[in-house]
């Protein structure tokens, strides 16, 4: 006779896991062993009837002396959910983890993955864990996979907060005094070979979208108000101060009102012919200069973006007029719509524009 072990069944010659049992089957195969031992039958007749092994019935039965009926019953499965690190080392990780780079803190890492908190773990506390536990660590700590911004190393965090707490402010105020609009203004660039979004296809089978494959391009300028206003002009050349120029005095005429215009530190923004101009016509319209190396706090940025993704990304221009078209085209139908011009000023990272 072939018996199983401590944690096994046998039917037979077939020999089961009695781990398999659901645990109200496990509990009522306890108190039947128990039952038949304590009404007279011998442990191994007990392990022979119900097909589990003797030292198992004597497990049972010293479990049962101890703590009675209760005892029988099953425990919770698995591991207990106790965390393996300390909640200092814990609150340390999440410190580390929202406000360094993987490679400020000497890791083979440029972005925060499972693989990179996993090695973390092991250098600063000595504590190995697997990628799948890194992840469960992260989905705790309130962590999800977001698409990073990027940021230049020459940004000047004391400039971004001084524009933040002091010079924006002052612009609002003055703009408010002397009854002008603000705008928010910047240049971008569209070639023809751009491509974004994603496309159904079959699985294994990468979907293939046709296109010319000649190169060319075009560029926006453009500016937005926090009252949903949004002027652009769209053009060939080189991106040069008469063109800015030509700009700036098409946004005069078109809103006929003093205008407040803040740009970033492009050298054609700041060349010394823009500035003759614009002081010419001072104060009927003013420059501010954003805090270089920080676009994320210019809002037209938002609009570039969006432009970019739809009028050329999920489009296959033919040649330089349709692509032209295109932009001309998605700009004009975004005007229409100042509540979607609004609506760039609520990410975050602007909000403090609205």
């Amino acid at each position: 006779m072939t018996f199983g072990n401590e944690r096994g069944i046998v039917c037979g010659m077939k020999k089961t896991d009695a781990r398999a049992l659901p645990s109200a089957a496990q509990e009522d195969l306890r108190r039947k062993v128990v039952q038949a031992v304590q009404e007279g039958l011998a442990q191994q007749a007990a392990a022979r009837l119900f097909g589990v092994h003797r030292g198992t019935v004597n497990r049972w039965l010293r479990l049962y002396r101890e703590g009675g009926t209760r005892a029988l019953r099953p425990k919770k499965r698995g591991r207990p959910p106790v965390a393996r690190l300390r909640p200092h080392q814990a609150a340390l990780a999440v410190r580390l983890i929202a406000g360094r780079c993987p490679n400020q803190l000497r890791l083979p890492f440029a972005l925060w993955t499972r693989e990179a908190v996993a090695l973390l773990l092991a250098k600063r506390f000595k504590l190995r864990v697997s990628v799948w536990t890194a992840g469960r660590y992260l989905k705790r700590w309130g962590f999800s996979p977001q698409k990073p911004l990027r940021r230049a190393y020459e940004r000047n965090p004391e400039a971004v907060q001084r524009w933040l707490d002091e010079e924006y402010p002052a612009i609002q105020r003055a703009a408010q005094a002397g009854q002008a609009e603000i705008h928010w203004g910047d240049e971008m660039g569209l070639r023809s070979d751009h491509q974004a979004g994603t496309s159904w296809g079959r699985r294994g089978q990468t979907p293939v979208v046709t296109g010319t494959g000649r190169r060319f391009r075009c560029q926006m300028l453009s500016t937005i108000t926090n009252r949903g206003t949004l002027c652009f002009m769209v053009f060939e050349e080189r991106f040069r101060a008469p063109v800015l120029i030509r700009f700036l005095r098409r946004l005069l005429r078109q809103r006929r009102r003093k205008l407040f215009v803040i740009l970033d530190n492009h050298p054609v923004h700041v060349s010394a012919q823009v500035q003759r101009w614009v002081a010419q016509r001072a104060p009927q319209l003013r420059l501010f200069f954003l805090p270089a190396y920080s676009p994320e706090l210019n809002p037209d940025e938002l609009l570039n973006q969006d432009a970019k993704t739809n009028a050329v990304g999920g489009r296959r221009p033919r040649d330089q007029a349709e692509l032209e078209a295109n932009v001309r085209g998605y700009l004009r139908s975004t005007q229409r719509m100042p509540h979607v011009v609004r609506a760039y000023f609520q990410k975050e990272q602007v909000r403090y524009a609205s």
